[in-house]
């Protein structure tokens, strides 16, 4: 029988969205924003992006005039961003994952995240914390004595990025050391299906979380693992990269994430991360929507015959044009030269005042070709880089 985190995870969708309402308004209060009336209002509401969080926490340090309260860390993050931490039971939500993962009461969790200016390490510690596990605070490198330390304290639980378990394994097995490691919950990096099958063979269940320095937990796999389910404390929303408009359910887009943690209420924040809605529900029980996983990266940023085109200006060229649905720019090589092409999904319309808006919001030329609606591929790409340099 499957041992939920809380009765969260297991409630209608209907309970969830009121739960969810009531927290986001008080959290748009915070913010000083207006109440919406339903989760669909959300869709209106700016999208947060790191550059500019990073611009208003120059302007106002360390958190940008955010509503922050109850921080007891302050963590730095490449940007460099500012982010605020409690020590609050599961202020990051990451318990959730670790029991979903099979960790709690009576297992030692060997942890490999970093805990120097970056929240990694005391994220996992603080989702130790509320399973009831015990933590070895290992951080990064030093492989000898990490493998030494699970031997001798009987580690039974790993948390990390996923490589570096198998660094310690053998390490350890060349130490001549037997280790008691039988469950991983692993993020920060990709999980290969080959790295997850060795870990399996060697007895080791590992499961992946998605999760980020300023939002902590916003998705995490159970043991089912089809896909990833969305935490009871964010609301996740599938835009059109350099957008906030939602895609159509099942079409991949960018992540953007509403956080409901009352220290720390992010709006819409875009993680610049792609993936895509699952439909359905998730075998193991839990009722929450869940995603694909990471797909990608949503900024896709192109330097075109020296001037970078950015997927806020496709965004820009599609608002211009009530009758354009969806453009795309492809970028490829005639001769030695870069080229252009935007292909623009519209019924009709004056391909010749498509070309001067694309001229006038991307700063370049390029050949314009309109296609019927539907037609271009539903992968979240907006800028296309086909060509070859090798």
């Amino acid at each position: 029988m499957t041992a939920y985190f809380d009765d969260l995870e297991t409630r209608s969708a209907d309970a969830r969205a009121a739960a969810q309402l009531e927290a986001l308004n008080a959290n748009l209060a915070r913010n000083g924003m207006a109440p919406l009336a339903d989760l669909a209002g959300l869709a209106a509401l700016p999208v947060l992006r790191k550059s500019e969080l990073s611009a208003r926490q120059k302007a106002q340090p360390p958190f940008g005039g955010l509503p922050v309260s109850n921080a007891v860390h302050i963590f730095q993050s490449p940007g460099p961003i500012y982010e605020p931490g409690g020590i609050s039971l599961d202020w990051w939500r990451m318990g959730r994952f670790l029991n979903a993962a099979g960790i709690g009461k009576g297992d030692i969790v060997q942890n490999c995240f970093g805990y120097h200016l970056t929240p990694a390490g005391m994220i996992f510690e603080n989702g130790a914390r509320a399973v009831g596990a015990a933590v070895v605070p290992a951080g990064t490198g030093q492989t000898e004595l990490q493998a030494r330390a699970a031997h001798d304290i009987g580690v039974t639980a790993y948390a990390g990025t996923p490589d570096y378990l198998k660094i310690i394994l053998d390490k350890a097995e060349a130490m001549g050391l037997a280790l008691k490691i039988t469950k991983a919950a692993v993020g920060g990096g990709a999980l290969f299906p080959s790295l997850r099958q060795e870990y399996a063979d060697r007895g080791i269940a590992c499961l992946q979380s998605y999760a980020t320095a300023d939002l902590g937990n916003i998705a995490y796999e159970s043991a089912a693992m089809e896909g990833m389910i969305v935490d009871e404390g964010v609301i996740v929303e599938i835009v059109t990269p350099g957008t906030g408009t939602p895609v159509v359910p099942g079409e991949v887009g960018e992540v953007v994430v509403t956080t409901l943690n009352p220290d720390y209420p992010l709006v819409r924040f875009a993680t610049g991360d792609l993936s895509a809605v699952l439909p359905g529900q998730s075998p193991c029980g839990r009722t929450n929507m869940r995603i694909r996983g990471w797909m990608g990266r949503a900024d896709q940023t192109t330097k075109i015959k020296g001037m970078f085109v950015r997927p806020e200006q496709v965004a820009q060229l599609v608002e211009k044009h009530a009758e354009i649905v969806k453009a795309r720019v492809i970028a490829t090589r005639e001769g030695e030269m870069d080229a252009m092409t935007v292909r623009i999904e519209a019924e009709g319309g004056d391909a010749g005042a498509y070309a001067r808006s694309v001229a006038d919001l991307l700063k370049l030329k390029g050949a314009v070709e309109v296609v019927t609606p539907g037609s271009l591929p539903k992968d979240g790409l907006v800028i296309e880089d086909l060509r070859k340099y090798d």
